[in-house]
Protein backbone atom coordinates (compact mmCIF):
# COMPACT_ATOMS: atom_id res chain seq x y z
CA UNK A 1 0.00 0.00 0.00
CA UNK A 2 1.11 3.61 -1.22
CA UNK A 3 1.89 5.50 2.35
CA UNK A 4 2.27 8.89 0.74
CA UNK A 5 0.09 11.42 1.88
CA UNK A 6 -2.20 13.99 -0.92
CA UNK A 7 -3.00 17.58 0.74
CA UNK A 8 -6.93 17.64 0.16
CA UNK A 9 -6.98 21.31 0.21
CA UNK A 10 -4.38 22.02 -2.54
CA UNK A 11 -5.75 19.72 -4.76
CA UNK A 12 -8.73 21.56 -4.26
CA UNK A 13 -7.07 24.56 -6.29
CA UNK A 14 -5.58 22.52 -8.53
CA UNK A 15 -9.28 21.07 -9.88
CA UNK A 16 -10.77 24.39 -8.85
CA UNK A 17 -13.07 22.83 -7.24
CA UNK A 18 -14.10 25.50 -4.33
CA UNK A 19 -14.43 28.23 -7.21
CA UNK A 20 -16.87 26.28 -9.46
CA UNK A 21 -18.85 25.52 -6.84
CA UNK A 22 -18.73 29.28 -5.73
CA UNK A 23 -19.69 30.45 -8.72
CA UNK A 24 -22.68 27.89 -9.17
CA UNK A 25 -23.87 29.67 -5.61
CA UNK A 26 -23.10 33.29 -6.90
CA UNK A 27 -25.46 32.32 -10.24
CA UNK A 28 -28.21 30.82 -8.48
CA UNK A 29 -30.60 32.16 -5.86
CA UNK A 30 -31.96 29.47 -3.34
CA UNK A 31 -32.00 25.59 -4.97
CA UNK A 32 -30.60 24.75 -2.32
CA UNK A 33 -31.20 21.13 -2.44
CA UNK A 34 -29.93 21.03 -6.49
CA UNK A 35 -26.59 22.58 -5.04
CA UNK A 36 -26.14 20.07 -2.69
CA UNK A 37 -26.61 17.38 -4.92
CA UNK A 38 -24.53 19.28 -7.01
CA UNK A 39 -21.65 19.34 -4.60
CA UNK A 40 -21.98 15.52 -3.80
CA UNK A 41 -21.36 14.36 -7.07
CA UNK A 42 -18.41 16.84 -7.14
CA UNK A 43 -17.28 14.67 -3.98
CA UNK A 44 -17.51 11.55 -5.87
CA UNK A 45 -15.56 12.67 -8.90
CA UNK A 46 -13.47 14.43 -6.82
CA UNK A 47 -12.55 11.70 -4.86
CA UNK A 48 -12.34 9.15 -7.58
CA UNK A 49 -9.25 11.80 -8.80
CA UNK A 50 -7.44 11.17 -5.29
CA UNK A 51 -7.88 6.95 -5.78
CA UNK A 52 -5.98 7.40 -8.56
CA UNK A 53 -3.29 9.49 -7.52
CA UNK A 54 -3.04 6.44 -4.88
CA UNK A 55 -2.49 4.47 -7.36
CA UNK A 56 -5.82 2.70 -6.98
CA UNK A 57 -8.16 1.23 -9.86
CA UNK A 58 -9.34 3.83 -12.34
CA UNK A 59 -13.45 4.61 -12.30
CA UNK A 60 -15.56 5.86 -14.71
CA UNK A 61 -18.80 6.75 -12.40
CA UNK A 62 -21.54 7.63 -14.51
CA UNK A 63 -21.78 11.20 -15.83
CA UNK A 64 -25.22 11.46 -17.61
CA UNK A 65 -27.91 13.79 -15.84
CA UNK A 66 -31.83 14.06 -16.07
CA UNK A 67 -32.88 18.22 -15.05
CA UNK A 68 -36.38 17.94 -14.38
CA UNK A 69 -38.56 21.18 -13.62
CA UNK A 70 -40.31 24.43 -15.19
CA UNK A 71 -38.47 26.80 -17.38
CA UNK A 72 -36.15 29.74 -15.49
CA UNK A 73 -35.46 27.25 -13.16
CA UNK A 74 -31.52 27.02 -13.83
CA UNK A 75 -31.19 24.06 -15.69
CA UNK A 76 -28.66 25.39 -18.19
CA UNK A 77 -27.14 27.68 -15.54
CA UNK A 78 -26.54 24.59 -13.54
CA UNK A 79 -25.15 22.40 -16.74
CA UNK A 80 -22.83 25.15 -17.72
CA UNK A 81 -21.13 25.13 -14.58
CA UNK A 82 -21.13 21.29 -14.30
CA UNK A 83 -19.56 21.23 -17.53
CA UNK A 84 -16.57 23.74 -16.07
CA UNK A 85 -16.09 21.16 -13.52
CA UNK A 86 -15.87 18.27 -15.10
CA UNK A 87 -13.34 19.66 -17.40
CA UNK A 88 -11.14 20.83 -14.70
CA UNK A 89 -11.50 17.72 -12.94
CA UNK A 90 -10.24 15.93 -16.06
CA UNK A 91 -13.69 14.30 -17.48
CA UNK A 92 -14.24 16.51 -19.76
CA UNK A 93 -11.25 17.77 -22.53
CA UNK A 94 -13.08 20.92 -23.87
CA UNK A 95 -15.83 21.88 -21.24
CA UNK A 96 -18.05 23.54 -23.74
CA UNK A 97 -22.04 23.30 -22.83
CA UNK A 98 -24.60 22.78 -26.51
CA UNK A 99 -28.07 23.56 -25.63
CA UNK A 100 -30.30 21.81 -28.23
CA UNK A 101 -33.96 20.74 -29.24
CA UNK A 102 -35.60 18.55 -31.02
CA UNK A 103 -35.72 20.71 -33.87
CA UNK A 104 -31.70 20.84 -33.40
CA UNK A 105 -32.04 16.76 -33.76
CA UNK A 106 -34.48 15.45 -35.96
CA UNK A 107 -35.72 16.30 -39.37
CA UNK A 108 -39.04 16.23 -40.88
CA UNK A 109 -37.69 13.61 -44.10
CA UNK A 110 -35.91 10.25 -44.30
CA UNK A 111 -32.49 10.01 -44.26
CA UNK A 112 -31.70 13.90 -42.62
CA UNK A 113 -31.99 12.67 -38.99
CA UNK A 114 -28.68 11.01 -39.42
CA UNK A 115 -26.60 13.75 -40.33
CA UNK A 116 -28.07 16.67 -38.32
CA UNK A 117 -27.80 14.52 -34.68
CA UNK A 118 -24.21 13.64 -35.73
CA UNK A 119 -23.37 17.14 -36.09
CA UNK A 120 -24.57 17.82 -32.78
CA UNK A 121 -22.99 15.44 -31.16
CA UNK A 122 -19.79 16.44 -33.33
CA UNK A 123 -19.82 20.17 -31.82
CA UNK A 124 -21.15 18.73 -28.25
CA UNK A 125 -18.25 16.35 -27.80
CA UNK A 126 -15.70 16.88 -25.25
CA UNK A 127 -18.26 19.23 -23.55
CA UNK A 128 -21.65 19.18 -21.97
CA UNK A 129 -25.19 18.37 -24.50
CA UNK A 130 -28.28 19.45 -22.77
CA UNK A 131 -31.51 18.27 -24.54
CA UNK A 132 -34.09 20.60 -23.65
CA UNK A 133 -37.58 19.23 -23.11
CA UNK A 134 -36.10 15.91 -24.64
CA UNK A 135 -39.34 13.95 -24.52
CA UNK A 136 -40.29 15.66 -27.95
CA UNK A 137 -37.64 13.25 -29.41
CA UNK A 138 -40.22 10.42 -28.50
CA UNK A 139 -43.54 10.12 -30.75
CA UNK A 140 -44.74 6.78 -30.28
CA UNK A 141 -48.50 7.81 -32.20
CA UNK A 142 -46.28 9.46 -35.11
CA UNK A 143 -45.36 6.31 -37.77
CA UNK A 144 -43.40 9.16 -39.43
CA UNK A 145 -41.59 10.51 -37.23
CA UNK A 146 -37.71 10.17 -37.02
CA UNK A 147 -37.39 11.14 -33.37
CA UNK A 148 -36.69 7.78 -32.66
CA UNK A 149 -33.55 7.60 -35.02
CA UNK A 150 -32.00 10.02 -33.34
CA UNK A 151 -32.41 8.34 -29.69
CA UNK A 152 -30.70 5.37 -31.04
CA UNK A 153 -27.72 7.83 -32.30
CA UNK A 154 -27.72 9.15 -28.63
CA UNK A 155 -27.54 5.84 -26.93
CA UNK A 156 -24.98 4.81 -29.04
CA UNK A 157 -23.04 7.74 -28.09
CA UNK A 158 -23.72 7.54 -24.44
CA UNK A 159 -22.11 4.12 -24.40
CA UNK A 160 -19.46 3.98 -26.88
CA UNK A 161 -17.97 7.72 -25.29
CA UNK A 162 -18.58 8.12 -21.70
CA UNK A 163 -15.29 9.33 -21.45
CA UNK A 164 -15.81 12.44 -23.51
CA UNK A 165 -19.43 13.57 -23.52
CA UNK A 166 -21.92 14.01 -21.13
CA UNK A 167 -26.05 13.87 -21.73
CA UNK A 168 -28.43 16.07 -20.21
CA UNK A 169 -32.00 15.79 -20.64
CA UNK A 170 -34.18 18.45 -19.27
CA UNK A 171 -38.24 18.75 -19.30
CA UNK A 172 -40.94 18.91 -17.28
CA UNK A 173 -41.05 16.33 -14.49
CA UNK A 174 -44.25 14.36 -15.61
CA UNK A 175 -43.26 13.81 -19.21
CA UNK A 176 -39.34 13.07 -18.44
CA UNK A 177 -40.81 9.63 -16.37
CA UNK A 178 -42.78 8.97 -19.27
CA UNK A 179 -39.85 9.44 -21.88
CA UNK A 180 -37.83 7.50 -19.90
CA UNK A 181 -40.37 4.62 -19.51
CA UNK A 182 -40.49 4.56 -23.30
CA UNK A 183 -36.86 3.60 -23.51
CA UNK A 184 -35.69 1.50 -20.29
CA UNK A 185 -32.21 2.05 -22.33
CA UNK A 186 -32.05 5.67 -22.02
CA UNK A 187 -33.12 5.56 -18.58
CA UNK A 188 -30.62 3.06 -17.31
CA UNK A 189 -27.55 4.67 -18.64
CA UNK A 190 -28.96 8.21 -16.55
CA UNK A 191 -26.89 8.12 -13.41
CA UNK A 192 -28.14 11.20 -11.66
CA UNK A 193 -31.58 12.46 -11.62
CA UNK A 194 -31.95 16.20 -10.28
CA UNK A 195 -35.22 18.29 -9.23
CA UNK A 196 -35.47 22.06 -9.95
CA UNK A 197 -38.10 23.44 -7.59
CA UNK A 198 -40.18 26.44 -8.59
CA UNK A 199 -38.73 29.63 -6.98
CA UNK A 200 -40.18 30.97 -4.00
CA UNK A 201 -42.34 34.32 -3.75
CA UNK A 202 -39.27 35.86 -1.62
CA UNK A 203 -36.11 33.99 -4.25
CA UNK A 204 -37.86 36.03 -6.61
CA UNK A 205 -38.16 39.27 -5.12
CA UNK A 206 -34.62 38.69 -4.39
CA UNK A 207 -33.80 37.70 -8.12
CA UNK A 208 -36.08 41.33 -9.57
CA UNK A 209 -33.69 43.00 -7.01
CA UNK A 210 -30.34 41.73 -8.28
CA UNK A 211 -31.91 42.29 -12.09
CA UNK A 212 -32.77 45.95 -11.40
CA UNK A 213 -29.20 46.67 -9.54
CA UNK A 214 -27.24 45.15 -12.49
CA UNK A 215 -28.87 47.53 -14.46
CA UNK A 216 -28.57 50.25 -12.00
CA UNK A 217 -32.19 50.94 -11.66
CA UNK A 218 -33.95 50.23 -8.22
CA UNK A 219 -37.71 49.82 -7.10
CA UNK A 220 -38.76 52.53 -4.94
CA UNK A 221 -40.71 51.21 -1.35
CA UNK A 222 -44.14 51.20 -3.26
CA UNK A 223 -43.17 49.91 -6.25
CA UNK A 224 -42.33 47.05 -4.71
CA UNK A 225 -45.27 46.44 -3.34
CA UNK A 226 -47.08 46.72 -6.27
CA UNK A 227 -43.91 44.28 -7.70
CA UNK A 228 -44.99 41.67 -5.69
CA UNK A 229 -48.62 41.82 -5.70
CA UNK A 230 -47.74 41.41 -9.59
CA UNK A 231 -46.09 38.70 -8.95
CA UNK A 232 -48.55 37.10 -6.79
CA UNK A 233 -51.05 37.22 -10.22
CA UNK A 234 -48.74 36.56 -12.77
CA UNK A 235 -47.49 32.89 -10.99
CA UNK A 236 -51.02 32.28 -11.21
CA UNK A 237 -51.26 32.40 -14.77
CA UNK A 238 -50.04 29.40 -17.27
CA UNK A 239 -46.41 30.09 -18.50
CA UNK A 240 -44.85 31.78 -15.64
CA UNK A 241 -41.19 30.95 -16.30
CA UNK A 242 -39.74 31.26 -12.66
CA UNK A 243 -36.46 33.92 -13.33
CA UNK A 244 -37.11 33.94 -17.08
CA UNK A 245 -40.38 35.73 -16.71
CA UNK A 246 -38.65 37.54 -14.05
CA UNK A 247 -36.07 38.96 -15.95
CA UNK A 248 -39.20 40.01 -18.77
CA UNK A 249 -40.73 41.51 -16.16
CA UNK A 250 -37.71 43.62 -15.00
CA UNK A 251 -37.16 44.49 -18.42
CA UNK A 252 -40.38 46.07 -19.58
CA UNK A 253 -40.22 48.05 -16.28
CA UNK A 254 -37.03 49.55 -17.52
CA UNK A 255 -38.78 50.57 -20.71
CA UNK A 256 -41.77 52.32 -19.30
CA UNK A 257 -39.34 54.07 -17.21
CA UNK A 258 -37.44 55.41 -20.18
CA UNK A 259 -41.03 56.30 -21.44
CA UNK A 260 -42.29 58.18 -18.62
CA UNK A 261 -39.25 60.01 -18.04
CA UNK A 262 -38.94 61.08 -21.82
CA UNK A 263 -42.99 61.99 -21.53
CA UNK A 264 -43.02 63.54 -18.49
CA UNK A 265 -40.13 66.06 -18.20
CA UNK A 266 -37.29 67.42 -20.04
CA UNK A 267 -34.49 68.20 -17.00
CA UNK A 268 -33.14 64.34 -16.03
CA UNK A 269 -32.05 63.91 -12.69
CA UNK A 270 -30.31 61.11 -11.37
CA UNK A 271 -33.19 59.93 -9.39
CA UNK A 272 -35.19 59.64 -12.22
CA UNK A 273 -32.79 57.71 -13.86
CA UNK A 274 -32.93 54.94 -11.33
CA UNK A 275 -35.85 55.25 -9.67
CA UNK A 276 -38.83 52.19 -10.69
CA UNK A 277 -42.33 54.00 -9.48
CA UNK A 278 -45.36 51.59 -9.24
CA UNK A 279 -46.43 53.53 -12.58
CA UNK A 280 -43.42 51.19 -14.60
CA UNK A 281 -45.38 47.97 -13.01
CA UNK A 282 -49.15 48.81 -13.16
CA UNK A 283 -49.10 49.99 -16.79
CA UNK A 284 -48.80 46.07 -17.42
CA UNK A 285 -51.83 44.36 -19.10
CA UNK A 286 -52.24 42.02 -16.28
CA UNK A 287 -53.12 44.90 -13.72
CA UNK A 288 -54.78 46.69 -16.33
CA UNK A 289 -57.44 44.06 -16.67
CA UNK A 290 -58.62 44.09 -12.79
CA UNK A 291 -57.99 47.42 -11.43
CA UNK A 292 -59.96 50.46 -10.35
CA UNK A 293 -58.59 53.45 -8.61
CA UNK A 294 -59.71 54.96 -5.45
CA UNK A 295 -58.42 57.55 -3.37
CA UNK A 296 -57.44 57.30 0.43
CA UNK A 297 -54.62 58.46 2.81
CA UNK A 298 -52.09 56.05 4.26
CA UNK A 299 -53.85 55.76 7.50
CA UNK A 300 -57.01 54.51 6.03
CA UNK A 301 -54.78 51.75 4.29
CA UNK A 302 -56.18 48.07 5.94
CA UNK A 303 -57.74 45.71 2.99
CA UNK A 304 -54.39 43.11 2.18
CA UNK A 305 -55.67 43.25 -1.49
CA UNK A 306 -55.06 46.80 -2.02
CA UNK A 307 -51.08 48.64 -3.46
CA UNK A 308 -50.01 52.11 -2.96
CA UNK A 309 -49.38 53.89 -5.54
CA UNK A 310 -48.58 57.90 -6.45
CA UNK A 311 -50.61 59.05 -9.05
CA UNK A 312 -54.07 58.86 -10.55
CA UNK A 313 -54.55 57.08 -13.66
CA UNK A 314 -57.95 59.13 -13.82
CA UNK A 315 -55.80 62.33 -14.66
CA UNK A 316 -53.44 63.15 -17.54
CA UNK A 317 -49.49 63.38 -16.44
CA UNK A 318 -49.36 67.43 -16.61
CA UNK A 319 -52.60 67.22 -14.03
CA UNK A 320 -50.88 64.96 -11.76
CA UNK A 321 -50.88 66.69 -7.94
CA UNK A 322 -48.31 64.41 -5.28
CA UNK A 323 -49.81 65.21 -1.70
CA UNK A 324 -47.24 63.72 0.43
CA UNK A 325 -49.86 62.64 2.74
CA UNK A 326 -52.51 61.14 0.44
CA UNK A 327 -51.93 58.26 -1.59
CA UNK A 328 -54.14 57.08 -4.69
CA UNK A 329 -55.11 52.89 -4.40
CA UNK A 330 -55.27 50.41 -6.42
CA UNK A 331 -57.58 47.83 -6.00
CA UNK A 332 -57.51 44.59 -7.64
CA UNK A 333 -61.05 42.79 -8.64
CA UNK A 334 -61.02 39.49 -9.15
CA UNK A 335 -61.65 38.66 -12.55
CA UNK A 336 -62.50 34.69 -14.05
Amino acid sequence: MDSKNIDIQELKKTYKINESLQKLDDDLIGLQSVKKRITEITAILFMDKIRQDFGLSKYYPGLHMSFTGSPGTGKSTVASRMAELLQNLGYLSRGQLVVVSRDDLVAQFVGQTAPKTKDVLEKAMGGVLLIDEAYYLYKPNNEKDYGGEAIEMILQVMENNRTDIVLIFAGYSEPMKLFYRSNPGLSSRVAHHIDFPDYSREELLTIAKLLFEERQYQMSFYAEEVFIKYLDLRRQLPLFANARSIKNIVNRACFRLASRVMGQTNLFTYKSLINITPYDLILSSLFLKGLKTIPMTKQGYKDENVVFASFDMNKKSDEITRDPKTFTLFVWKNFE
